[in-house]
């Protein structure tokens, strides 16, 4: 019988041509780690020594589902702008020195009820017009995110220039065009500061 022999590799061959190796396909690695055939990972706490969690209940669904929509953060909006506002309606009242002036008695130092009664006042006018706003405001939004089904900086743009616009409107279209424009603005950069 004849003696097998083991096949050589081409490019161990002394006087035949070098075949190169085969060239790393950094594409097909890529695909499989950020790629679409990525499979991404169920982030389990319990693996990485985290306390693990149970599941969920109904109830606490039903809480985060009433706690996730616009009617509850509409009303969380409109409580937190009339506290915010009250606040500043105080304050701005405080450091006002107008505060209990009356024009036929100038020199009259006002008492300190008619101050009070005056901070009650602007502080009330401020907490309804700050809780108007922020409900129309969250409203809005929610809305708009809704539609949209995206969570991005162009929500709080567009529910901005619309709340805007809908309150500077009943001063004119003027009005309300700067309205759109400032609010919009001014939802853009608070967004970008809290993102």
């Amino acid at each position: 019988p004849r003696p097998v022999m083991a096949a050589v590799p081409p490019s161990s061959v002394p006087d035949g041509p070098e075949v190169p190796p085969p060239p790393l396909q950094y594409s097909l690695l890529l695909q499989h780690l950020v790629g679409e055939q990525r499979r991404p990972r169920a982030w389990d706490p319990a693996a990485l020594g985290g306390i693990p969690s149970p599941p969920k209940s109904e109830e606490q669904k039903m809480v985060e589902r009433a706690m996730e929509s616009c009617t509850f953060k509409a009303a969380l909006a409109c409580v937190g702008g009339f506290v915010l506002g009250g606040a500043f309606g105080v304050f701005t009242a405080g450091i006002d020195t107008n505060v209990g002036f009356d024009p036929k008695d100038p020199y009259r130092t006002p008492t300190a009820k008619e101050v009070l009664k005056d901070m009650g006042q602007r502080g009330m006018s401020y907490a309804k017009n700050f809780a108007i706003v922020g409900a129309m405001f969250s409203c809005t939004e929610c809305v708009v995110e809704s539609y949209r089904g995206k969570s991005d900086w162009k929500n709080s743009v567009i529910s901005g220039c619309i709340t805007g616009g809908a309150i500077g409107f009943r001063a004119g279209l003027k009005a309300g065009v700067i309205g759109c424009g400032g609010f919009a603005a001014f939802s853009a950069a608070i967004d970008y500061y809290l993102r």
